[in-house]
């Protein structure tokens, strides 16, 4: 399977029963042109979301005969929700505090087909670096994620709860063009929000080295001053051989249009859980994965058909 960038589309296999939903019904139902194909938005080629949605479109490839199958590298969360808000993605992979914060309600156009697993969100800074808290950025060069991503959002609600919005040289760039500055001296630090271990990270530590800023302080004023779906997790020293660090940390979604047939959704969560060993396989982050923490959507409601599915296998 080819990943593409925009929305030309590949074309893969499918399950015929889906196949026939998706025909007759059509993706975004009556009244539209029958779609057959499954556009599923990631993010960054060497970060998680690219991972699980290659493997999300292999299973489609081997499980759904006469479908079509497109993975779409994005500047991920913020840009994948609007992607399936406005009909440019069938599936997308967002952090939760993207689509909701506080006491407002969910998005009414998405809903979820599950929780996946947890971006933890890294501040990563070359070996000597002077930077030892987040309060030390003042006045530094800091990438703060691409433009529309999860990151961003996270990151933007950090700094200005921490009363930094104004005090750093930001730089919106994404996970490849963080490390690559990071690697040449024209960033003092980035940020990056992600599944462990995130690869790009993994690999700037053994080509120059690197430490990760302890952010675990900051937990309870982000959930005081935005959403109780921050919470705090460690990066063990076994993850990057640096030594262990506390971090906010935010679940993951895949999310699909609300209005997305019923069936469809339910033979898509189907796929989804009855060969999630494909998840882990792809990365390490999916083998967490399972019907338990699957169903641990809110404030985000289940998509009906998900929620059908899961019922059918409650124990």
């Amino acid at each position: 399977m080819r990943s593409v960038r925009g929305r030309r589309q590949i074309r893969s296999a499918g399950l015929a029963v889906l196949v026939l939903v998706l025909v007759a019904a059509g993706v975004y139902g009556e009244g539209n042109p029958p779609v057959t194909h499954i556009r599923i938005a990631t993010g960054s080629q060497t970060a998680v979301y690219y991972a699980f949605g290659r493997a999300l479109g292999q299973l489609v490839d081997e499980n759904l005969p006469d479908a079509e199958a497109e993975v779409l590298v994005t500047a991920a969360s913020g840009e994948n929700v609007r992607l399936v808000e406005n009909r440019g993605a069938e599936i997308g992979f967002t952090q939760a505090d993207i689509l909701v914060t506080g006491s407002a309600p969910p998005d009414p156009r998405v809903r979820a087909l599950a929780r996946v697993y947890e971006d933890l969100l890294h501040l990563v800074v070359p070996t000597d670096s002077p930077i030892r808290t987040l309060a030390d950025l003042k006045g530094k060069r800091v990438a703060t994620g691409a433009a529309g991503s999860g990151t961003e959002i996270t990151v933007g609600r950090l700094l200005e709860v921490a009363g930094l919005p104004d005090a750093i040289q930001a730089q919106r760039w994404g996970l490849d063009d963080s490390a690559a500055a990071l690697r040449d001296g024209r960033i003092d630090a980035f940020f990056f929000s992600g599944g462990l271990p995130v690869q790009a990270i993994e690999d700037l530590n053994n080509s120059v080295g690197i430490r990760i800023v302890d952010l675990g302080e900051w937990v309870e004023p982000m959930r005081k001053a935005h959403s109780t779906v921050y919470v705090r997790r460690e990066v063990n020293d076994s993850v990057y051989d640096l030594p262990a660090v506390s971090t906010l940390a935010v679940p993951n979604f895949l999310v699909v249009p609300t209005e997305m047939p019923d069936d469809v959704a339910y033979e898509l969560t189907k796929l989804l859980m009855e060969r999630h060993e494909a998840l882990a396989r792809a990365h390490p982050a999916g083998e967490r994965f399972d019907v338990r923490s699957a169903i641990g959507t809110m404030p985000v409601p289940l998509h009906p058909g998900a929620a059908r599915y899961f019922r059918s296998v409650k124990p």
